[in-house]
């Protein structure tokens, strides 16, 4: 399988940039009142797809690649920095509590997809960071 090696990696850096486009539609038009719209069936389906689609595209990864690139833990800090967006996320979109709680959320979920994108492209659990701690 890692012949594919190419294609699933661009699939889910696509499905990266398009998840994180999408969440930042929908949390601007919460913001700005138009919560229906950003909760409109086909928004919230496209979303499902894509984030699917990016899990499956990791996973595939994780089994293609081999351990010794995930020695220095950027791996497991992605993870965790994915599941406090996630969290930040619902909250943002529907479950904070007021207009301002959303707002909190929704600029720490877009400033942690950020340093998710850096400790991924860096493979380095600082992310972004990293240089300028070297």
């Amino acid at each position: 399988m890692f012949e594919f090696y190419p294609q699933i990696k661009a699939v889910h850096i696509a499905c990266v940039l398009l998840s994180g486009l999408l969440f930042a539609l929908r949390g601007t038009l919460v913001l700005v009142g138009r919560g229906i719209a950003a909760h409109w069936a086909p928004l919230r389906y496209l979303s499902y797809a894509i984030d699917t689609t990016l899990l499956t595209a990791a996973l595939m990864l994780l089994t293609i690649l081999p351990a010794a690139v995930f020695a220095n833990g950027w791996l497991a800090t992605k993870l965790l920095l994915l599941v406090a967006y996630v969290v930040l996320g619902m909250l943002a979109l529907r479950r904070g509590r007021s207009p301002r709680q959303r707002t909190i959320c929704f600029a720490a979920a877009l400033a942690t997809y950020l340093y998710i994108l850096g400790v991924a492209y860096m493979h380095q659990p600082l992310g972004w960071l990293y240089g300028l701690a070297a």
